[in-house]
């Protein structure tokens, strides 16, 4: 059985935590999604005794609400631009509020899919291939370097935002002009035929993969957050050998982008039984479908015991280490 270090380990008395601010809603294209991530983040921090409040978060009265509202600690649970790019962590940093999850520069990292691509494979770690897609893409050699499907994704979303399956030629253009609409940054990847997995990260613990079956098409926004016959496979089928080689990709992945608190990986599996790593999300959902607390729940341990190990990674991140920005220097 293996040994959890930070799920459950939280013996601290909610008081310590002071004022919590809970970061919500923010202006991307996945604001709904948050807003309720970020009733669920209230709600089990409040049972947990936490002083905690939400925020809605709107880029032109933040720093204002922040500042009114004294807080100690700030939970983030903005998904998307804004929130996991790197933004509200440099705006936190400034006010000197600790805050959990990714820093800065890492949440800047792993917001651009393109990015964090290279940064795994520069660590030497397998990642499904790719390319960029400029208004000089030869498109005749991107269909013969990968054939179809394809998928054509815009870089700095999430939830599948901006992201198409590309069967045919005559698809190739209209999906790349549907990924310009929320980036300059287009991607386009060969369509790996095999398995999809996830696998969260809390503090320490990697979690137990699920094995994502999406009913039809592919595991798009609909299908994430509206659709009940997607399939999540908990325990996801794999061995205990083939898990622990999963567990140790992702840590290792997590860890060469400078992830902290927590996170959670979608990997593919190819024909040939690879696994490759697709993307990171450092700040993933909480709804009811969402696939972090699944995990959690499977090991044993509450909603509640999430959010106070999130909630501990903003206590960790002490305000004496943020800059100190009294002289106006960062």
């Amino acid at each position: 059985m293996t040994v959890l270090k930070t799920l459950g380990q939280v013996k601290r008395d909610p008081k310590e935590y002071g004022k919590v601010a809970v970061l919500m809603g923010g202006d991307s294209a996945e604001r709904e999604i948050s807003l309720i991530s970020g009733k669920f983040a209230i709600d089990n921090l409040k049972a947990a005794g936490v002083d905690a409040y939400g925020v809605d978060v709107r880029q032109d009265t933040i720093i204002e609400k922040l500042q009114e509202g004294q807080f100690d600690h700030a939970v983030i649970v903005l998904h998307g631009r804004g929130g996991e790019d790197g933004t509200i962590q440099a705006v936190l940093e400034m006010l000197r509020i600790p805050y959990s999850g990714s820093g800065v520069l890492a949440s800047a990292l792993t917001m651009d899919k393109w990015l964090s691509k290279k940064a795994w494979q520069g660590s030497g770690l397998p990642v499904v291939p790719g390319c960029l897609v400029t208004p000089e893409t030869d498109l005749d050699a991107l269909v013969k370097d990968y054939g179809f499907p394809m998928a054509i994704k815009a870089a700095s979303e999430g939830s599948t935002i901006g992201i198409s399956r590309v069967t045919k030629v005559e698809e190739l253009k209209p999906a790349i002009a549907d990924s310009r609409k929320y980036d300059s940054t287009v991607i386009a990847e060969p369509w790996i035929q095999g398995d999809e997995f996830t696998v969260g990260i809390v503090g320490e613990d990697v979690l137990p993969s699920i094995k994502i079956i999406p009913a039809k098409g592919f595991y798009d926004f609909y299908t994430k957050y509206h659709a009940n016959d997607t399939q999540y496979l908990l325990p996801s089928g794999l061995s205990d050998v083939e898990e622990a080689q999963l567990a140790k990709l992702c840590k290792q992945a997590y860890d060469a982008v400078g992830c902290s608190g927590w996170a959670r990986l979608d990997i593919m599996r190819d024909s040939d039984g690879n696994f490759l790593l697709l993307e990171i999300n450092t700040i993933p959902g909480l709804t009811g479908q969402s696939l972090v607390p699944k995990e959690v729940a499977y090991l044993g341990y509450s909603a509640i015991d999430l959010m106070l190990a999130i909630l501990e990674s903003a206590f960790a991140r002490n305000a004496q280490t943020l800059p100190d920005v009294s002289n106006g220097q960062i």
